[in-house]
């Protein structure tokens, strides 16, 4: 039932032979049609709500246990990203009425219908409605064909002044349990099916100009040369050393400019950018410092000026201890050894978090590889995963 189901959800597409599934786009509403479908025929009551989520609920007394993941894609993206946390909570919902053991709390299922930030650069914007953290600024955001965030919610059918309806209460939701492909090759070099999230690492981004003097390749002395691509390359490893020397810490340099780059000249202006994440803040304060620091080291003996701007910030999410452990119970009933590992890739958890304590459960991914057509799990690991999620559903108790 759910590799099946998330082929049908691959093939509600934007553009032929590749998966693309954008917010607010006439495949999104395909997308959420075909959900809200297989949540009523599980038994759950089904609505849209002002930001597009779609929300399956079957009732129950107290607060709810809130299961979902997103249903937007990036461009060109694999079909498991997102899509098998909401289908496998639909399937287990399903499993669960079909057996007649109904939970005696409600349950919740939300596809969001915005994680990745692709169409208009602002991400999580399903789940931060949610959360109550929704911006009204973003609906001012232009996509490629200029189309702002809020046209493209009202041509939706929806109305972008009552997004704030979409926001929950703390009181209203006792965890939220996200299922999600690892993203990574962690549990496959583990030899394991599923893991226990313990964080979703936090990240901090940079944009560093370096400024040098560009000059003639044959006529400036090696020692007289202010050669801004070689404090770059000397910049660039000192991330890679720094970030090297900590379990759960990554850097990366995804992007790198020279200006008027010529083969017989020397770079006078390198622009780079610098990724920086952490399963826990202090731990990327630190390495964030010790980096500028370097880089600031690099450039004075190398006679350039480092200009650095943090352009994006974004704290860790640690999962809460009690809903580990009833994650890692869940994992030992199927038979799995649990494992802790930190999600380096960002979640719906992120935002989340600000309304309800989280967990996640991540289900190994082929060579780890995500946001691309080549995505793979296996289906024996899937039902692995759907085991995992529905015990923890059928034994859910709030704080234990």
């Amino acid at each position: 039932m759910i590799l099946p189901r998330l082929h049908e959800l691959a093939a509600i597409t934007a553009e032929d032979g590749r998966l693309t599934r954008l917010f607010m786009t006439p495949e999104q509403k395909r997308a959420s049609a075909l959900v809200a479908g297989w949540m009523a025929q599980a038994g759950m009551a089904v609505r849209v709500d002002a930001i597009g989520n779609v929300v399956g609920r079957l009732d129950g007394q107290g607060p709810a246990l809130m299961l979902g993941s997103h249903l937007d894609t990036v461009r060109n993206a694999g079909r498991y990203d997102g899509m098998l946390g909401v289908v496998t909570a639909i399937a287990c919902v399903e499993r669960m009425v079909k057996a007649g053991t109904r939970p005696r709390f409600p349950v919740e299922v939300v596809g969001f219908s915005e994680e990745e930030g692709v169409r208009f650069g602002a991400a999580l914007l399903g789940s931060r409605a949610v959360a109550g953290t929704f911006d009204p600024a973003v609906l001012d955001r232009v996509d490629a064909d200029g189309v702002t965030m809020r046209e493209a919610i009202g041509r939706f059918g929806l109305d972008p002044a009552m997004i704030g309806t979409a926001a929950r209460r703390r009181e209203e939701i006792a965890a939220y349990l996200e299922l999600h492909i690892e993203q990574g090759p962690v549990l496959e070099a583990a030899g394991l099916p599923v893991g226990c999230v313990s964080a979703i690492s936090g990240a901090g981004r940079f944009e560093v100009v370096v400024q040098g003097a560009a000059g003639h390749a044959g006529t400036v002395p090696m020692g007289q040369r202010r050669d801004a691509l070689a404090a770059a390359a000397e910049s660039v490893l000192a991330v890679e050393r720094r970030c090297g020397a900590e379990a759960g810490l990554v850097g990366t340099v995804g992007r790198l400019e020279v200006a008027d780059g010529a083969t017989n000249v020397i770079p006078g202006r390198v622009r780079f950018t610098m990724d920086i994440r952490a399963p826990e803040d202090a731990q990327r304060a630190r390495a964030e410092a010790d980096i500028l620091a370097a880089i600031a080291a690099v450039a004075h003996a190398r006679g350039v000026q480092a200009l650095v701007e943090r352009i994006y910030d974004m704290a860790a999410a640690p999962c809460a201890p009690w809903l580990m452990r009833q994650i890692e119970r869940s994992i030992a009933a199927a038979g799995v050894a649990a494992l802790r590992l930190p999600s380096g890739a960002g979640h719906d958890g992120l935002a989340m978090r600000a309304v309800a304590d989280i967990g996640m459960i991540f289900v190994r991914c082929a060579g780890g590889v995500s946001h691309h057509p080549s995505e793979s799990i296996t289906e024996a690991d899937a039902e692995t995963g759907a085991r995992v999620l529905q015990h923890f559903i059928e034994n859910f108790e709030v704080g234990a």
